[in-house]
């Protein structure tokens, strides 16, 4: 943004979308809840729309179980658009998001619930909007996709079925339950950050992936951080490398998305 060095992070807070923010840079920004799809394939979605300083990128910012309506993935998501980018942010879970004071035993059993193909489904609607809004509108040739925890690992997914044909770039943070078979059939760059002490990402398995993807892909790792310190950061250290993986992020989405176009 304006007055912003390349890499910076705009500090701003999606809570104050269309309400006036004073902040410059948030002014930047318009945010707005959207039903996209129809009958069975109808979900909610948010958008967060760069205007002023629009550079003509869609990016798809998949999210933790917590879900779409989470504070942390929305200012996430509207930091991101902060910088030009259009950023769509669907509902995974149909309204049913996990809730951080539900019993850690029943995370199985709810996870469970949330059926792999409709979530697929749902995000091929997501995708859908977003080539038929943009594109049409001349917006965006291609998309960038970005995925937390849960959505780091769905962006493999997608970028598996998509075969390259509407993104071009990808950014998966500390990704769970990835399908290693899916590796071998992505045929865009996806940069993978986490954490050393990350159980649920282990770095071997990034490792893998990095190698088997190619073209161009990279494993970050950032020592002594655990899961989700990217966009959920716990201490003032931890907000230094979120800064940093942001500045990683922000980079690679630049280079993939309008230098590389």
């Amino acid at each position: 943004s304006s007055g912003k060095k390349r890499g910076e992070r705009v500090r701003c807070s999606a809570v104050g979308v269309g309400v006036g923010v004073e902040d410059e840079a948030c002014e930047l920004v318009n945010g707005v809840e959207l039903s996209i799809g129809e009958g069975d394939d109808n979900i909610q979605a948010y958008l967060f729309k760069a205007v002023k300083n629009n550079n003509g990128a869609g990016v798809l910012l998949l999210s933790d179980i917590f879900g779409f309506q989470d504070s942390a993935t929305r200012d996430f998501a509207y930091q991101v658009a902060c910088h030009g980018y259009n950023v769509l942010v669907p509902d995974l879970f149909r309204g049913d998001p996990w809730e951080k004071g539900r019993p850690k035993p029943m995370f199985e059993q709810w996870l469970a619930s949330q059926d792999p193909q409709r979530v697929a489904n749902d995000i091929a609607t997501s995708t859908k909007w977003m080539v038929d809004e943009f594109r049409a509108a001349g917006i965006s040739k291609k998309l960038g996709i970005i995925g937390f925890c849960f959505g780091g690992g769905r962006v493999i997914d997608v970028l598996a079925a998509d075969q390259g044909a509407c993104f071009s770039t990808a950014v998966s943070f500390y990704g769970t339950r990835m399908d290693p078979a899916a590796a071998s059939k992505i045929k865009v760059p996806v940069l993978f950050i986490s954490g050393d002490d990350d159980l649920l990402c282990p770095i071997g398995v990034l490792s893998k992936f990095e190698k088997i993807i190619g073209n161009g892909s990279r494993v970050v790792i950032f020592k002594g951080r655990g899961h989700a310190f990217a966009h959920r950061p716990g201490s003032t250290e931890e907000d230094a490398d979120a800064e940093q993986a942001f500045t990683l992020m922000r980079n690679w989405l630049h280079d993939g998305l309008l230098v590389n176009s």
